[in-house]
C-alpha cells in the first residue's frame, strides 16, 4: 500500500488549497480510515482530520473545524483535504495516513496508522 500526497504550495493568509492523497496497492479503499496529519516546523505531528470507512463519518481537530473539509472518492482511491481561510499557523508539512483497524478513540494517534505518505508542504504567508 502506497500513499502519495500532492497539492501543497504557497498561499497568502485567507487563501485556499486543496490537497489530494492517492492510495495505490491491493486494498479495499472503502474499508480504510483515511486521515490527514500535519507537522509544523519545530513541532510534533498533529491530527487534522479523518474520514471513516466508507465515508460514514468525518472528524476534525477543533482548530480546523469550519475551515477544512475532508472528503474521499472511492472510485479513485483518493482522499482530499480542502483548506479554506488559511492562516500562517497552518504552515506545515501535511501527511495522509491510512489504517484498516482503527477505532474512533485512536484516530488522532499517529502511531496507530499503518500507512503514511511522504507529505506535502503548505506555506501560508502573512
Amino acid at each position: 500500500v502506497q500513499l502519495q500526497a500532492s497539492g501543497g504550495g504557497v498561499v497568502q493568509t485567507g487563501g485556499s488549497l486543496r490537497l489530494s492523497c492517492v492510495v495505490t496497492g491491493s486494498i479495499s479503499f472503502s474499508t480504510y480510515v483515511m486521515a490527514w496529519f500535519r507537522q509544523a516546523p519545530g513541532k510534533e505531528r498533529e491530527f487534522v482530520a479523518a474520514s471513516w470507512r466508507r465515508g460514514s463519518a468525518t472528524y476534525y481537530a477543533d482548530s480546523m473545524k469550519g475551515r477544512f473539509t475532508i472528503s474521499r472518492v472511492s472510485a479513485n482511491n483518493t482522499v482530499a483535504l480542502q483548506m479554506n481561510s488559511l492562516k500562517p499557523e497552518d504552515t506545515a508539512v501535511y501527511y495522509c495516513a491510512a489504517d484498516r483497524g482503527l477505532i474512533v478513540s485512536s484516530m488522532a494517534r499517529e502511531s496507530d496508522y499503518d500507512y503514511w505518505g511522504l507529505g506535502t508542504l503548505v506555506t501560508v504567508s502573512s
